[in-house]
């Protein structure tokens, strides 16, 4: 009887494992989900086109097409996914335009001349 209750701990302690592992991977996955999340709000406030944001979805999908030995291949999608609209132009245009931007003064009610 105390070998069963040995082993049934050990096995209730690679339960705990396992799901402790899955755990940190869900929470990867939405750390990055998140992250894709958000660059695609700021596309979407910049105005991208549906045609660009096609793009680089497509282009996102067919890098990850075959997927690579070790790696999840959900979390692969969405690094990939991020990396592709981080490098959006769009994005590191946009400071600067908003800089140059009448918009962009404190008071919306001040004219500019």
């Amino acid at each position: 009887e105390l070998q069963e209750k040995v082993e049934e701990t050990e096995l209730l302690r690679m339960e705990l494992q396992m799901l402790e592992t899955e755990r940190v991977r869900l929470s990867l996955v939405e750390e990055k989900l998140l992250d894709v999340l958000q660059l695609l709000q700021q596309l979407r406030d910049l105005n991208i086109s549906k045609r660009a944001l096609g793009k680089i979805l497509l282009s996102t999908l067919e890098s990850c097409r075959d997927p690579q030995p070790g790696k999840a291949q959900l979390l692969e999608v969405l690094d990939t996914l991020q990396q592709e609209l981080a490098a959006c132009e769009l994005l590191h245009r946009q400071p600067l335009e908003r800089a140059q931007s009448p918009r962009s003064l404190s008071n919306p009610l001040v004219i500019s001349c």
